[in-house]
């Protein structure tokens, strides 16, 4: 399956941006899609991850700020990201994984500017 990640921009601390990542085909098999992010110099890290039943994980920097949702008729995951920091200032990727098998989007920019 192929992913595209977009959404992703500038904008002042505090403010939001929805980013999305649309599938090739359906995600209704996908066991887990989710967003990761990535700082030069640093590893990539789990932002919020949701599964086929529904269930959410979020990493603990963004809880109460980040929404993961998925909706399969439209084979889109989409990040909701509230209250944004300077420290959320990333390259965000979209993820699946089905089975043994991880792919990766292209990654959308998000600065965030205080």
């Amino acid at each position: 399956v192929q992913l595209q990640a977009s959404g992703g921009g500038l904008v002042q601390a505090g403010g939001s941006l929805r980013l999305s990542c649309a599938a090739s085909r359906t995600i209704f098999g996908i066991n887990v899609m989710g967003w990761y992010r990535q700082v030069p110099g640093k590893q990539r890290e789990l932002v919020a991850r949701i599964t086929s039943g529904g269930s959410t994980n979020y990493a603990d920097s963004v809880k109460g700020r980040f929404t993961i949702s998925r909706d399969n008729a439209k084979n889109t995951v989409h990040l909701q990201m509230n209250s944004l920091k300077s420290d959320d200032t990333a390259v965000y990727y979209c993820n699946a994984v089905q089975g043994l098998v991880n792919h990766w989007g292209q990654g959308t920019q998000v600065t965030v500017s205080s």
